[in-house]
């Protein structure tokens, strides 16, 4: 019975000429040039490494030992398959079958007893689990001057810290195409996946007061912060699959073409349909002061009343662009300001001093949370038209 060193080709050679010698396991650093590499990295939390190489096998029983040292391989992930014969074997049919397996004391390593009907050499796979290396994603949005579409390049970065070296590998990372890269020890690559130009976006100004809080509470002035909205689907761009979480670096093009940066933020993972908002710093030149103007409470039997609510907004808009301000309220944290949380449920229906044009956005309302659109004109020279709307709610059989 021979027994071969799977990752030593001195150890390959010497089965070839010396029969029935003891042959040194040599450890995993010393690896062969590998017939075929391929990484999955698609996994969050697991790295699957398949790799082939050719074994020369003699015919009878041979002892397959595969080693590894400083390396975090999982022993109970290691899977070993005969692909098949390399060169010619006289047009016969040989058969290979791995007999057993069986773990060296106080090693890192496993020796498979492998039968073969022929002698030759036998391309194997062996598949594994391996720690060390790792993967994440990055982006580069670059805006273009009038903020209605960017170019999005979206990279990915593959550390490896798994104390072993990986040529001409074959990398499938869950986005985009596999693609073949060296990666080096304790090398740290990053590697663009895909580059897509003139992708639609949606510059938001939000007004949330239990999300954002205030910008100058004395004042009762509510933050605005700003975002790019990515919709990930076909008919902007996008769409071809989940867009992985990540860092964005956000770039804006000027009138004369020069890109500048303008900010991160960190992306969250968006499926297919779904929206990525890109945080881009608060508003200045729009200005919103919030107050309640309004608490009436009507009693309608028994301790159950009826309150009315109605929160008044003063916005002024000092760009020179006319804007879109969506102004939200979290109906719960509204009760609570109001001063009649008795902890159940808010039974509550939009009151008729509501002044915004329209009904509640559908997607971004819910039963806690309403949100409407405010349309706000551009400035005249150096003055804002004051805009004032008015939200009323009626909460319903309150204690």
């Amino acid at each position: 019975m021979k027994r071969i060193g799977l990752f030593s080709l001195l150890a390959a050679s010497a089965l070839l000429s010396v029969a029935g010698s003891a042959q040194a396991r040599v450890k995993l650093i010393t690896l062969p040039v590998r017939e075929r590499v391929e990484i999955q990295l698609d996994h969050a939390h697991a790295t699957l490494v398949e790799e082939e190489r050719i074994v020369p096998l003699v015919a009878g029983t041979n002892q397959v030992d595969f080693s590894w040292a400083n390396t975090s391989i999982d022993p109970g992930t290691i899977v070993f398959r005969v692909i098949g014969y390399e060169g010619d074997i006289n047009g016969k049919a040989p058969e290979v079958n791995v007999l057993s397996v069986s773990y060296p004391p106080g090693e890192n390593a496993l020796v498979w007893d492998v039968s073969s009907t022929h002698s030759g050499p036998v391309r194997v796979r062996i598949s594994y689990l391996l720690g060390g290396l790792s993967k994440s994603f990055n982006y580069r949005a670059v805006a273009e001057n009038d903020e209605s579409t960017l170019t999005l390049a979206r990279y990915i970065r593959v550390q490896n810290f798994a104390n072993e070296q990986y040529n001409d590998t074959q990398i499938h990372a869950g986005l985009g195409d596999k693609f073949s890269k060296p990666i080096g020890i304790n090398e740290t690559k990053e590697i663009l996946i895909e580059k897509t130009i003139g992708v639609p976006i949606t510059k938001t100004y939000t007004c949330d007061l239990a999300r954002f809080g205030y910008l100058d509470p004395a004042q009762q002035k509510l933050r605005v912060p700003m975002h790019y909205v990515l919709t990930n689907d076909v008919d902007h761009k996008l769409g071809g699959e989940a867009m992985p979480y990540g860092k964005v670096r956000i770039f804006q093009k000027d009138s004369a073409g020069t890109t500048a940066f303008t900010g991160e933020d960190w992306g969250r993972f968006t499926p297919i349909d779904d929206k990525m908002k890109l945080y881009l710093g608060t508003a200045q030149d729009v200005v919103v002061k919030r107050t309640i103007e309004r608490r009436d409470r009507t009693k309608v039997g028994g301790n159950l009343s009826h309150y009315d609510v109605v929160v008044k907004y003063e916005i002024e808009n000092f760009k020179d662009t006319p804007v879109t301000l969506d102004l939200a309220e979290q109906i719960e944290n509204l009760r609570s300001e109001a001063g009649f949380n008795s902890g159940r449920p808010a039974e509550w229906v939009i009151g008729n001093q509501t002044t915004f044009a329209g009904k509640p956005d559908p997607q971004e309302s819910s039963q806690h949370r309403v949100l409407f659109h405010a349309e706000l004109p551009p400035r005249q020279g150096d003055k804002a038209k004051k805009i004032t709307h008015k939200l009323h709610l009626t909460f319903r059989n309150q204690f």
